[in-house]
């Protein structure tokens, strides 16, 4: 099962997914796609792994970490599926990440790795954008490079965990404007889903609606305003998003 956080007509409903992307309402509603907003599914806070596949460790020349580089996103910097995205002016470079997420479901304290999977909602896809030109270090990520409003597209839904019985060898793909840019796959994650859960609620306690994002392969590319960006999870879904300038974003929020 599929299940997604919209707005329609104004007002905020939770909806499952069925057929053709139609959303179906408690009340039994069924509405097109293209008639909604679509929300962030899960607004918990989101925790972030940095090199958490080989392969892109390679392609940065860093060394494979020994431990999971994980940072915190707040909920203030997610947006929806075919949402838009701002690119800050002047910087140089800003990039995508496609990510597979893992979404909690109950909470998480002191869980062990083979209990893990039992503390899962479900899946979902992110696109994790980067201004590169703040970037220290990736092991030391600065704020401005990943905590900026509306800047991590997160959905379009939360797919079951049973829907999605191996996510140790699932494609990940992203687009700009209809070009493939980046393909991989979860197979080279180096910390997959149980040890992450397992390491992060051995210090702090997983809420349900927390996310953990899992990281990118490699393939980046920049995106500049007036690029569509397409990120896709094999098996749990396609994600849209639009970059626009920061000058036209926030006008349209005044506006708004």
């Amino acid at each position: 099962m599929k299940r997604a956080r919209i707005r329609f007509e104004g007002q905020e409903f939770a909806a499952i997914v069925e057929a053709h992307n139609a959303l179906r309402l408690a009340d039994g509603r069924l509405i097109a796609e293209d008639q909604v907003e679509w929300l962030p599914p899960a607004n918990g806070n989101m925790f972030a792994l940095g090199l958490n596949y080989a392969d892109h460790a390679k392609e940065l020349a860093f060394a494979p970490p020994t431990e999971p580089l994980a940072f915190i996103k707040s909920p203030g910097t997610y947006t929806g599926h075919n949402q838009v995205t701002w690119r800050p002016d002047g910087v140089a470079y800003m990039h995508y990440e496609c990510e597979l997420v893992a979404v909690i479901g109950r909470p998480a304290r002191n869980v062990k790795r083979e209990d893990a999977m039992d503390y899962l909602a479900g899946y979902t896809v992110c696109n994790d954008y980067a201004i590169r030109d703040y970037l220290e270090n990736y092991y030391r990520p600065n704020l401005r490079v990943k905590n900026r409003d509306a800047t991590t597209p997160v959905g379009p839904w939360i797919v079951d965990v049973a829907d999605v019985p191996d996510v140790t060898d699932l494609t990940l793909r992203t687009w700009i404007n209809g070009e493939l840019k980046q393909e991989g796959s979860t197979k080279d994650m180096i910390f997959d889903i149980p040890y992450l859960i397992e390491y992060l609620s051995s210090f702090m306690t997983l809420q349900p609606g927390d996310m953990i994002a899992t990281g990118t392969p490699e393939g980046l590319a920049d995106v500049v305003p007036g690029d569509e960006v397409i990120v896709e999870v094999e098996g749990v879904g396609r994600l849209v998003n639009r970059i626009v300038s920061e000058v036209d974003f926030f006008s349209a929020r005044k506006e708004a």
